[in-house]
């Protein structure tokens, strides 16, 4: 098999070529943004959705990224026909750029894109069929008025200090609260509470806007559920009938067991089986054609 293209900065470069300045601030100070992409079965999912992000979280660091959406977009595709992709998780990444050891950001005068994409399956493999393990972890979700979880920077040090806890606790994956003691989400998606027929999410101030969130709430209003937005506590994670989490690389996943204690019976439930069916039914029928 052929090595991968990565775009950059309007090229196709091989993997192993692909490098930049150490410099560069995004990889001094995590400065810059990316998004998660997937395609299916030839369509880009959501790709609208997931530019409109990447440039919000680029307008939030006041990055200014030197494409305009719809040459976003067709890099994005582009990258893929490189490939000779269908099925795939894209990655657009863009950092301040090349600077000096400075904070300053003034001093990065050209930022940099990336765009990877490449092959990818089931995140969590069988456990879709049998639910994760998750366990709540001690360190806490950025508050919004230091770093708000709804950029999606080159920072990732909170989620990954989620991970790592999670790993060493024995879990699939962590959750989050954040400091009022609130659910917040997990490493590296939402979450989705089920109790006597109703859902429940929590609001996006303390969590990632997820696109397969927001995906999951219309398909759920779709089959007629009850879903609302509230701030839910550990009790209500305990004492759920079922509980599943959403995003780009997780898609909809069950979790069955929280710190030890199995959620309803401790198997699949019924709306979050009918969760993962619809996600799959409009992942295979909807979005942009790469190859038309």
């Amino acid at each position: 098999m052929s090595e991968l293209l990565i775009y950059h900065n309007g090229d196709f470069i091989p993997k192993s070529q692909a490098t930049t300045s150490i410099y560069d601030h995004g990889f001094l100070y995590g400065d810059g943004v990316f998004e998660g992409i997937r395609a299916y079965s030839g369509r880009v999912f959501k790709l609208d959705e997931h530019v409109d992000r990447l440039y919000d979280s680029a307008t939030a660091i006041a990055l200014r990224i030197p494409l305009s959406k719809e040459e976003m977009k067709e890099a994005i595709l582009e990258t893929l026909r490189k490939n000779n992709l269908k099925d795939a998780y894209i990655r657009p990444i863009v950092s301040r750029g090349v600077g000096d050891l400075g904070l300053d950001p003034r001093k990065c005068p050209t930022p940099n894109v990336f765009i990877i994409s490449q092959e990818w399956g089931a995140m969590y493999g069988d456990l879709y069929e049998v639910g994760l393990t998750a366990v709540t972890v001690a360190i806490r979700r950025n508050a919004p008025d230091a770093l708000s979880p709804n950029i999606k920077s080159l920072n990732y040090l909170n989620n990954i200090l989620a991970k790592i806890e999670a790993n060493a606790k024995g879990g699939d994956e962590a959750i989050f609260l954040d400091n009022n003691g609130f659910v917040s989400e997990g490493s590296g998606d939402n979450i989705f509470i089920i109790k006597n027929g109703k859902v429940v999410t929590p609001p996006t101030i303390n969590n990632l806007k997820g696109i397969t969130r927001a995906t999951a709430i219309e398909l759920l209003k779709e089959h007629g559920y009850d879903i609302a937005e509230e701030n839910v506590g550990l009790f209500d994670l305990y004492t759920a009938d079922e509980i599943f989490v959403t995003g780009t690389a997780a898609e909809a996943a069950p979790i069955t067991t929280i710190d030890g204690r199995a959620i309803g019976d401790g198997a699949v439930g019924p709306i979050t089986k009918v969760m993962i069916e619809a996600f799959e039914d409009i992942t295979g029928r909807s979005g942009t054609l790469i190859y038309s």
